[in-house]
């Protein structure tokens, strides 16, 4: 969490805050949780536009943390690639229309 909140220029406890308000999901490994760099533009030093409400979409549509983050993170080659770095190009909004399609 320490990375991230450098990142954002957040303190710890705010990163905390937009986990718990499900503005960003965690992995944890080995008992440490961890944001998915992916979820971040370091260039902006913010969360990447778009990642909050694909979390929202697919929380309110019944997918848990683990469900979201599987998703994001197999291989689609409709896409071609994995939702999650196409979010970083001109797919994000084709990523966000197959979440909203999915929730419902």
């Amino acid at each position: 969490m320490a990375d991230v909140s450098k990142v954002l220029s957040l303190v710890v406890t705010r990163v905390h805050q937009l986990l718990r308000d499900h503005q960003l999901i965690a992995v944890r490994r080995d008992g440490i949780a961890a944001v998915p760099e992916l979820f971040l533009d370091l260039d902006e030093g913010a969360v990447l536009k778009g990642v909050p409400g694909l979390i929202a979409v697919l929380a309110d549509g019944g997918y848990t943390d683990e469900e979201i983050l599987r998703w994001l993170f197999t291989e689609d080659e409709s896409l071609p690639g994995r939702p999650a770095d196409a979010m970083h190009g001109d797919l994000a909004r084709e990523v966000m229309r197959r979440a909203q399609a999915m929730a419902f």
